[in-house]
């Protein structure tokens, strides 16, 4: 089917550097006093999507204009973006949920995605839509022919130990 189309477009996330541009440039629109490192911080935090950089810059303005008389320098981004629970690799609360029901329930995986859903209590399409792609392409997660399994990155990003002899250390 898509073959019939005169352009096969592949969308990926946004590295880093284009993102902080972004931020920068919304910042101007919203008036706003951003410093460097800030804009820095927002854009590596952001799982590459402009939109989430976009959501992110305007909640750390909140706390700057709260914290920082309206200047959003590293310190005060930071701060934001751990009050918001935004750790040091972009994953929010959900995204740490879903890796640590692998790893405390399922000793790391093999688990299916309906299995996952239900543990959840999200749906199977928001699962793999949503929070999946970028658990994927960090390598926090892999899809086996028997399920969703966590990688040796995700036990060490959540600080848990690994069984031995489980299936993620072969990642």
């Amino acid at each position: 089917m898509r073959s019939r189309f005169g352009y096969v477009a592949r969308l990926d996330y946004y590295p880093d550097d284009a993102l902080r541009k972004i931020i920068e440039r919304s910042a101007d629109l919203l008036g706003l006093s951003l410093a460097k490192e800030a804009g820095h911080e927002l854009a590596r935090r952001s799982r590459g999507t402009p939109r989430i950089a976009n959501r992110l810059l305007r909640r750390a303005r909140d706390f700057a204009q709260v914290l920082a008389d309206g200047k959003l320098d590293g310190t005060t981004a930071r701060e934001a973006l751990e009050r918001l629970d935004v750790d040091e690799a972009g994953l929010d609360q959900m995204d740490r949920r879903y890796l640590t029901v692998i790893i405390d329930h399922y000793d790391g995986g093999p688990v299916g995605i309906e299995t996952l859903a239900a543990a959840l209590s999200e749906p199977r399409d928001t699962l793999e839509d949503v929070y999946e792609p970028y658990l994927l392409q960090r390598g926090y997660l892999a899809r086996t022919a028997r399920g969703r399994v966590a990688t040796r990155h995700a036990f060490e990003h959540l600080g848990k130990k690994q069984p031995s002899g489980t299936q993620t250390g072969l990642f």
